[in-house]
């Protein structure tokens, strides 16, 4: 049986930056996420974080030099490119892409209404990640 969309992500996009403090305090401002737990190594750097939006959440932590981390590429180290894209869904869309547009989000496909419905624009953040969000709610009736 599926889980239920009411209890949270059963999905959580992972992320590594190399300035981890400075990509939480630049998503929450650009994106609107909220800290829900940031956990430090002893050097100060970010071990782990959980940021959330709605009933959605990311996690995120530093570059290591790990057995994990040997297995993700930095959009920089692959000519600025990404291998996937979290995808959120947001109540306004186009106040959304204004306000991630004015934090210097680097806007990869304008703002634009879908023909399926809703509305979208993906971006890249300061470390080069990829981000789509839009107003299409898959979970709703009719929308899926």
């Amino acid at each position: 049986m599926p889980a239920s969309h009411q209890t949270g992500s059963t999905i959580i996009p992972c992320l590594r930056y190399r300035d981890a403090h400075a990509a939480i305090d630049w998503l929450c401002k650009a994106f609107g996420f909220a800290k829900h737990a940031v956990y430090e190594n002893e050097q100060g750097g970010v071990e782990h974080a959980q940021l959330t939006y709605g009933n959605g959440m990311v996690m995120l932590g530093e570059v290591r030099d790990n057995a994990f981390g040997r297995h993700v590429a930095q959009p920089d180290e692959i000519g600025g490119r990404e291998t996937q894209c979290a995808c959120v869904t947001v109540a306004n869309c186009k106040s959304h892409y204004q306000q991630a547009k004015a934090a210097g989000a680097v806007i990869v496909d304008d703002y634009a209404e879908k023909d399926y419905g809703g509305a979208g624009y993906s971006c890249h953040d300061p470390e080069g990640h990829l981000w789509y969000f839009g107003s299409y709610d898959p979970w709703q009736p009719g929308q899926a």
